[in-house]
């Protein structure tokens, strides 16, 4: 079974790529999800968060949070040693339960600031430029210029995740096009 993780910096179009890759048939694990039930379920991190404005009816927001830890490098490093650990744990589950597929794909945006490499075959990284992303998280998700920033300068730079990627995808411009060069790499 080869192994491949889907990477690529905030507002890159990873989300894209997993989408036309189930298309595709392939089984995507998406992290994003996993970490979704972290806030929902982790009395863990509920009780180290209890203290700070970030709770909506007894759940954890995910908006609150991440105003929170993106302002104070402390509380994301206490975020990332409760999730981290538990995100590694579900993607291992994942790959026992789908043994016999030939390729199985997990979406994982911090996998280098979680330091997971080594659960991957192949890293897959979606690249667009910064000025391509920035306009994407503004439109997208409604941020400020400054907010957007500074979302994206709290991950590692892509050119540092560039030099680990061993299969770079393009996205840039049109779906169809990221979507013809998904099937130029994966639907022999």
């Amino acid at each position: 079974m080869r192994k491949v993780a889907i990477v690529g910096n905030i507002a890159s179009g990873k989300s894209e790529t997993k989408k036309i890759l189930v298309d595709f048939g392939y089984k995507v694990l998406d992290t994003d999800d996993v970490s979704h039930e972290i806030l929902k379920n982790s009395d863990v991190l509920k009780k180290e968060f209890a203290d700070y404005d970030v709770f909506d009816k007894d759940e954890i927001s995910r908006t609150k949070l991440a105003n929170l830890v993106f302002n104070d490098k402390n509380l994301l490093k206490k975020l990332e040693n409760i999730s981290h650990p538990i995100v590694r744990e579900k993607i291992q589950e994942f790959f026992n339960e789908f043994l016999t597929e030939k390729i199985l794909f997990v979406e994982i945006p911090l996998l280098f600031e979680a330091a997971m490499q080594d659960l991957f075959d192949d890293i897959l990284f979606v690249y667009a430029s910064d000025d391509i992303r920035k306009t994407r998280l503004m439109n997208r998700n409604g941020f400020s210029a400054e907010y957007a920033q500074k979302r994206m300068d709290s991950q590692l730079s892509q050119d540092e995740k560039l030099k680990q990627a061993t299969i770079i995808i393009h996205n840039e411009n049109s779906i169809e096009e990221l979507k013809n060069q998904l099937a130029k790499l994966f639907m022999q």
